[in-house]
């Protein structure tokens, strides 16, 4: 039984490079409010298809179809990312994509634009709606970094806190546009024990206080399994299985395909 409902479909999606098939008929579902994993080994196409979904990649077939906040429907292959980041879908990288000589306030800020109520003539004029919009979003910007433990680094550069912080301070900058939908590309990526712990128990927050629906590609196998409800397990581009933690974790094929003869890795 699944909760909620429906935000975003993917029917039958495939890309091809140059010939090589990278991933094929891939199809998911997500529901609001669900904190799904997306796991596979490396070269398995769990970033070609977080690609797709967000716009930064065109499927050369199939369907992507995204429910906003007010139930309209959009063909997510249709439009450019920054147009999706606006409509409700927004999304860290495997690879840290801060502003680095911006602030770690000024980070925030800058993702929070695109829901801007006033435009560029209220802000030439200083006029009131200016203000409102200024104040809303230090409001805004003082909550995330209370939220995420970074009020103290506000305007600290983004390039000088440390790795996990600077992590931390991705996914709050993805928060900043208010998405309905958050995708985290191996977001424990590069972190200590201790960091992941608190990286999880962040993830867990932020999707029950924002009433977030979150996709996440880990290959940390504590994380994922501590934390998410439904697993996609992706393989030479094609789903294996699909599937609660603790029937992903006794799936043989899942089992030989990701992790060989070890399977303790899963536990």
């Amino acid at each position: 039984m699944k909760p909620n409902k429906l935000i975003l479909k993917a029917c039958d999606i495939s890309i091809v490079f140059g010939g090589l098939q990278a991933v094929s008929n891939f199809n998911m579902e997500l529901y609001e409010g669900q904190l799904v994993g997306l796991i596979g080994p490396n070269g398995a196409g769990k970033t070609t298809v977080f690609n797709m979904l967000s716009g930064v990649y065109t499927p050369t077939s199939g369907t992507i179809t995204f429910i906003d906040k007010k139930k309209n429907s959009y063909l997510v292959n249709k439009k450019k990312p920054y147009r999706l980041n606006k409509i409700g879908i927004a999304r860290t990288f495997q690879n840290i994509r801060l502003f680095g000589n911006l602030t770690v306030a000024d980070n925030i800020r800058v993702a929070m634009h695109s829901k801007r109520k006033s435009g560029v003539i209220a802000a030439i004029l200083r006029l009131p709606a200016y203000f409102r919009d200024e104040a809303h979003m230090n409001a805004r910007v003082g909550h995330l970094l209370k939220l995420f433990g970074l009020t103290a680094k506000r305007n600290e550069l983004a390039k000088n806190l440390p790795y996990g912080e600077q992590r931390k301070l991705e996914i709050c900058r993805a928060l900043a546009s208010n998405p309905r939908l958050l995708l985290l590309d191996e977001p424990a990526a590069g972190m200590n024990p201790q960091e992941t712990k608190e990286l999880m128990d962040l993830i867990a927050l932020i999707r029950n206080r924002f009433k977030l629906t979150i996709l996440l590609i880990e290959h940390d196998m504590k994380l994922v399994m501590g934390i998410c409800e439904e697993i996609y397990v992706l393989n030479y581009g094609k789903v294996l299985a699909v599937g609660k933690p603790e029937e992903i974790q006794k799936n043989p094929e899942v089992i030989k395909a990701y992790l060989g003869s070890d399977a303790e890795v899963l536990s």
